[in-house]
């Protein structure tokens, strides 16, 4: 099979670091070009990944017939305009999370993927595309811990740096939007449905006008999913899963690491199982699985409507900390 061709909008650090040399290990991504609007910077990053082409403006990438998918790691602020303009063009388009600055505005991209059915769209939410989050939601659905009735997340680093882009409130930056978008997600992907409603609290840095920490209840109806994130604390994640005769705990459940094996424990009345994974990269399954649903013409893994629907859960927490009341999350649109 063909290896599907591949543009990249920006030389944005986890494009570079992650992302590109885990697609280009992948069996099904050739990654052709990459663009920035600095010229000598494209080239730079070029020559460092051995991509063959480099461009000085994000319009002369989107205009190269070779290209077939555009991977689109911009700003928060850039993921809805550039992945527009990128569909226009005739690409598929897998954008980084969240989808973009609200949920209204990642409802444009809804309705382009509906003027473009040909193409294909979605989030770049890569931790669903590891093996141990297939074989914990395996476990769940076979009623490995009886009936799901919650789960409890953490997820924090530390960086106080002005000029980072996670720390510019005006481009989307935060810990909610950054790394708060995880625990929602999982949430969200493990009960299979959408919270009904959220209350939270955050608490934002004066200086920098972002929040440095969010604590949040979603409500589920059957369950329950709290989760605190934190760009002012030490490193740390995990995730715990509690049904009504076991339990799921993922050691690191959403940075995964490409360079060991993972674990989960699964715990069932006083028996605990260590399940191991082989080492694998997320980033590379998930370029190579979108890859494959362009050369087989086949449905994403994860459509673009559930972008819209984590940014509306976002918005409910913002919501609620607003308003110190519990905050409805409205139902995802047509």
């Amino acid at each position: 099979m063909e290896k599907v061709r591949w543009g990249i909008l920006s030389t944005a650090a986890i494009g570079l670091n992650k992302v590109i040399p885990a697609m280009q290990r992948g069996e099904h991504c050739d990654m052709v070009a990459i663009a920035s609007r600095d010229l000598a910077r494209a080239k730079s990053a070029a020559d460092k990944l051995g991509i063959r082409k480099a461009y000085g403006s994000y319009e002369e990438l989107l205009s190269d017939a070779e290209i077939e998918a555009i991977y689109n790691p911009l700003p928060n602020h850039l993921h809805v305009p550039w992945s527009l303009k990128a569909l226009d063009a005739g690409k598929h388009v897998l954008c980084e999370k969240p989808i973009g600055l609200s949920s209204a505005e990642g409802q444009r991209l809804v309705e382009a993927s509906r003027r473009h059915p040909r193409l294909k769209l979605t989030e770049a939410f890569m931790y669903r595309h590891h093996p141990q989050w297939r074989k914990t939601r395996s476990i769940l659905r076979g009623g490995g811990v009886g009936t799901l009735h919650t789960i409890q997340a953490f997820f924090s680093y530390y960086n106080d740096d002005a000029a980072n882009i996670r720390n510019q409130a005006d481009l989307g930056g935060g810990g909610l939007m950054d790394i708060g978008c995880y625990p929602i997600s999982c949430s969200r992907f493990l009960f299979e449905r959408e919270p009904t409603r959220v209350c939270a609290f955050a608490d934002f840095d004066p200086r920098l006008k972002t929040d440095r920490l969010t604590s949040a209840i979603l409500d589920f109806e059957t369950g329950t999913s709290t989760f605190t994130c934190s760009t002012q604390l030490a490193s740390y994640q995990r995730m715990n899963i509690f049904g009504t005769s076991g339990r799921i705990e993922l050691e690191i459940p959403f940075n995964a690491p490409p360079d060991r094996p993972s674990r989960i424990w699964h715990q069932t009345g006083v028996k605990t199982e260590e399940i191991a994974f082989p080492v694998c990269d997320q980033y590379g399954i998930q370029g190579d699985r979108f890859s494959l649903a362009v050369r087989n013409g086949r449905p994403v893994e994860t459509p673009i409507e559930d972008a819209v629907a984590n940014m509306r859960v976002i918005e409910a927490v913002l919501e609620s900390h607003r308003t110190g009341r519990w905050a409805a999350v409205l139902v995802t649109g047509p």
